[in-house]
């Protein structure tokens, strides 16, 4: 069972894993200092038992402690949990100013805009273009695989698609409105949220454009958008039911 750190040990595991050298507590106290939080060495020495027990570090003779590799395990888990609560906590407030609505406009833009981009990109994109596509799109099949954030890899691959189309305009608009509200991470979360599998109509996209086949490359661009649409109003109608049921929204 993976043990949950606090702030103060979360930061004195960082500092140990940042040297190169052994680290005792009299040290920590002052790097903890650097970073704003005033402890004692006796709060610190607790703490450093603490994280030898979990085996998160070990002391080198009398020099001091340095990380383990589950130490390292350690950080990487409790920063996955931090950018978790984050999102989640940025999600609750969207869902208390209603941004949902406004996502559902954002695909709705993105949609006319994507569909032609795709269009284009089937009829003029390069080879040199389509391979940066294939990249983008193995990296984010990787991530996926890997249970990683797919976020940004979906926005480099809309991205490649509005470069390839050749029109500058409708480039310039995509990348404006792909940071209107939209927040893919945040995306991410609900459609992770409403349980919708992963998609393979980036696949379908990619392959109508390499087929150079624009109006396959358009129904399926519109179709994945329509999708994302969907995915955002069952989460929309799921928490207007969670908060008709419970005044608080179900906190």
């Amino acid at each position: 069972m993976k043990q949950i750190l606090d702030d103060k040990e979360l930061i004195v595991l960082e500092c140990i894993a940042s040297s190169e050298e052994p680290i005792g507590s009299w040290f920590l106290v002052e790097l903890l200092e650097e970073r704003d939080v005033n402890t004692s060495s006796a709060t610190i020495g607790r703490i450093l038992n603490r994280l030898e027990r979990l085996g998160y570090v070990e002391k080198e003779s009398v020099k001091g402690r340095v990380i383990t590799p589950t130490g390292i395990d350690a950080i990487r888990n409790a920063k996955t949990i931090e950018k978790i609560n984050f999102h989640k906590n940025e999600l609750d407030k969207m869902i208390n100013t209603k941004v949902l609505e406004d996502f559902i406009m954002v695909l709705q833009a993105r949609k006319a805009i994507e569909r032609e981009t795709a269009r284009l990109a089937a009829q003029h994109s390069t080879d040199r273009e389509i391979d940066e596509m294939i990249s983008v799109l193995k990296r984010q099949e990787d991530h996926f695989t890997n249970h990683s954030s797919i976020a940004q890899d979906d926005i480099d691959f809309h991205k490649a698609i509005a470069k390839a189309s050749k029109n500058t305009v409708l480039e310039s608009l995509y990348t404006i409105i792909s940071t209107m509200g939209q927040q893919s991470k945040l995306f991410e979360y609900v459609r992770a949220q409403v349980k919708s599998p992963y998609s393979k109509s980036h696949r379908d996209i990619l392959n109508a454009i390499k087929n150079h086949d624009a109006e396959e490359a358009e129904r399926c661009m519109i179709e994945h958008t329509e999708n994302l649409i969907q995915d955002v109003t069952k989460y929309w109608d799921e928490y207007n039911i969670k908060s008709h049921t419970n005044p608080d929204g179900g906190k």
